[in-house]
């Protein structure tokens, strides 16, 4: 399990598209969360079919729960002016499992290197401010049975309680009893179960069952 003193990059929660036009030239840059470097190279490869009358569709991707795999193209234009910019505002904003490519529609006019650096560069931070960002967070499991006639009260204490503390809630089962699941950091544990606890008058006890996942939390 990842170590909780050294966080996790962020991922975004939904795609974002921005464009950019400098010295007539049109930079469109599309952004989007990926699962895997494979499901990279498919959105690369259906924003090049979208764009197949583009001069350039470069791109940059880093995936891996920590962000240990990267591959950048700059797609015909000079060697490290497109694809490597592209990548290092990706490792800038500390982001994983995320694919940025931007199209190019030449303007007639050249903008050099260090302009088509900055343009390139340019497009995905802007793309990025744009972005809802999503924090990927180790998180503790936490059951609490209640009963039915109660289930309304706990369900919105607990919808409350994890809008003020980075936690989650997960699913929730309905047999003899309600069962709600939350996922919450370790240091955070003891505080919801005694909230519980004490909203209850000691009836509800809350369940640690040691379980840890790493969960997407968003901002």
């Amino acid at each position: 399990m990842s170590d909780p003193s050294h966080p996790l990059p962020a991922t975004i929660a939904v795609p974002v598209d921005h464009e950019l036009v400098i010295k007539k030239s049109r930079f469109l840059a599309h952004v989007a969360p990926v699962l895997s470097s494979e499901h990279a190279d498919e959105v690369i490869a259906e924003v090049k079919k979208r764009f197949w009358d583009a001069g350039h569709n470069c791109s940059a991707q880093v995936t891996g729960l920590r962000g240990d795999r990267a591959r950048s193209s700059d797609d015909g234009e000079p060697s490290g002016t497109a694809g490597i910019p592209m990548l290092e505002v990706l490792r800038r904003r500390e982001l994983s499992d995320v694919v940025a490519v931007v199209t190019r529609y030449f303007g007639g006019i050249k903008l050099g290197a260090g302009g088509l650096v900055r343009a390139y560069s340019s497009a995905v931070s802007e793309a990025l401010d744009l972005a809802a960002l999503v924090d990927r967070k180790t998180l503790v499991q936490i059951i609490v049975p209640v009963a039915h006639a109660d289930a309304g009260r706990f369900d919105n204490l607990l919808r409350d309680w994890v809008g003020r503390h980075d936690a989650v809630l997960g699913e929730t089962s309905y047999a003899a009893e309600a069962r709600f699941e939350a996922w919450v950091s370790a240091d955070a544990r003891e505080a919801l179960m005694s909230e519980i606890a004490a909203a209850s008058g000691g009836a509800v006890a809350a369940e640690a069952t040691g379980v840890e996942r790493v969960i997407d939390v968003p901002r």
